[in-house]
C-alpha cells in the first residue's frame, strides 16, 4: 500500500542521500519511492495513506550480535517472570534450563519481537540451530552475512557500536529512493540525540513496508 510515513525529520544514514529539510518518506510496498518535505510527497500522492510520527525516520538498525542473542541467550516467556525475570538468560543460569528446539525456537520468536522494538530490521547470521533459522526466516529480518567477530550481544545495536560518538555500521542500508522501504522512527530530533538516548527511543519499525511494530 502506498504510504507517506511522517515525522519531525528524516535521516538516511552515513551514506543516504536525503533532501535538506526532508521530513517525510513514502513507500509503496517494500520500496521506498519519495523523500522529502509533508507537503511535497503528500501532494504527489493525494491518495496515499498518511502516518505521523513524532521524532526521527531513518533507515532500520543492524544487529549483528543476533546469534549470540538467539542462540546462547534465553528469551522468558512473560509467564515465566516471575520465576526467571524479564532479561535474557545466559551462561549458568542458561544452562539450569532444559532447553528443546521447541523452546528455543519459542525464545528466537521472543527475542526478534524485541530486536525489533529497537528498530532493528535486519540481522547478521549464521545461524545454526533449526529452530532459530525458522524463527528468523519467518520473522521477515532481512538475514546478512557474518561480520566481524567480537561485538557485543545487546538488543540495542546503537549500545554495541565501537564508535562514542558516530553511527557507522547501525544501519542495515542507505535510506534512499529506489531502496527497502525498511525504516525505524525514534523520538529524538537528530542523529546526535539518537546516538545518546540509544534503540530504545524506538517509537515504530517497518519492515519491507509493513508496520511491525508501534510503541503503544
Amino acid at each position: 500500500m502506498l504510504t507517506v510515513h511522517a515525522a519531525d525529520a528524516v535521516y538516511g544514514g552515513p551514506d543516504g542521500d536525503v533532501p535538506e529539510g526532508a521530513e517525510a518518506v513514502t513507500v509503496d510496498g517494500a520500496t521506498v519511492v519519495a523523500i522529502g518535505t509533508f507537503r511535497e510527497l503528500t501532494a504527489a500522492r493525494p491518495g496515499a495513506r498518511v502516518r505521523r510520527w513524532p521524532g526521527l525516520i531513518t533507515p532500520g538498525l543492524l544487529n549483528a550480535a543476533a546469534p549470540a542473542l538467539l542462540e546462547a541467550a534465553y528469551h522468558p516467556d512473560p509467564r515465566e517472570a516471575d520465576e526467571l525475570g524479564t532479561r535474557p538468560l545466559t551462561g549458568t543460569a542458561l544452562a539450569a534450563l532444559a532447553m528443546d528446539e521447541a523452546r528455543w525456537g519459542a525464545s528466537a520468536r521472543r527475542g526478534l519481537q524485541r530486536m525489533l522494538r529497537h528498530g532493528t530490521t535486519a540481522v547478521r547470521g549464521p545461524f545454526t540451530r533449526p529452530a532459530v533459522r525458522t524463527a528468523v526466516a519467518r520473522s521477515g529480518l532481512r538475514p546478512l552475512p557474518p561480520g566481524p567477530s567480537g561485538v557485543p550481544a545487546l538488543l540495542d545495536p546503537l549500545a554495541a557500536l565501537a564508535e562514542p560518538d558516530g553511527l557507522a555500521g547501525a544501519f542495515a542500508s542507505a535510506l534512499t529512493v529506489g531502496g527497502p522501504a525498511d525504516l525505524a522512527v525514534f523520538g529524538v530530533p537528530d542523529p546526535a540525540a539518537l546516538r545518546t538516548e540509544g534503540a530504545g527511543s524506538c517509537v515504530a519499525t517497518v519492515l519491507g513496508g509493513r508496520l511491525v511494530f508501534r510503541r503503544g
